[in-house]
């Protein structure tokens, strides 16, 4: 139990769901989080940050929220696009279950809660937004951006939001020499401590 983490695939501890009151696209909502999971009393100010900053996502089209926890960020993009496919990908089954359950109590009937390995391989989309998983590693991280922020269509924009404290202005100056032509990166705003970062995929 002492060495599960958020993004463990199966956290051992026991669950201990409980209800929490959150706001997500100006709608008051009772969802459920539980033990094993990342910010499980309520929104965490990375995340706070980024919904408070980022422009609407596209009204049509895929959304893709990478490592979408127990739904918050998912669920605010389906509120604001109903009419889009929106996308929640995690590796922690246990927030899977709870991100699929919050989906349904939001009314965000247009979610899909997966594993990354469930996306279609040729589906590409028009908005990312994301507050990754920055603890799981440089290398781990660099992987799952690589392999999410290729998959932007042209023209289409990802948000990240990362503390300054763990490397947010490093990782925003690695992008822009891992994604090389074709791709525009910037610091799109600061606040908290926490930088939030635009990937604009050009060609």
């Amino acid at each position: 139990m002492a060495n599960d983490h958020y993004f463990s695939a199966n956290p051992s501890s026991d669950t201990r769901e409980r209800q929490i009151d959150v706001t997500l696209a100006g709608r008051s909502l009772t969802l459920t989080t539980a033990a094993g999971v990342f910010s499980p009393d309520g929104l965490d100010r990375g995340t706070r940050v980024l919904l408070g900053s980022v422009p609407p996502p596209a009204h049509d089209g895929a959304l893709l929220d990478v490592g979408c926890g127990w739904g918050p960020i998912a669920i605010t993009m389906a509120l604001h696009s109903p009419n889009a496919s929106v996308w929640g990908v995690d590796v922690n089954e246990r927030v899977l279950g709870l991100a699929r359950t919050n989906a349904e109590a939001a009314g965000a009937s247009n979610v899909t809660i997966a594993l990354p390995d469930d996306v279609p391989d040729d589906l590409r989309f028009r908005t990312i937004w994301s507050n990754p998983p920055i603890r799981v590693g440089k290398d781990e991280l660099h992987e799952i951006l690589l392999t999410w922020l290729p998959r932007l269509e042209v023209e289409g924009d990802a948000w990240l939001v990362v503390s300054k404290d763990l490397g947010g202005d490093s990782l925003q100056k690695w992008l822009v020499g891992a994604l090389g032509a074709g791709f525009h990166v910037a610091r799109a705003s600061t606040d908290k401590g926490f930088r939030v970062i635009r990937v604009r995929r050009t060609a």
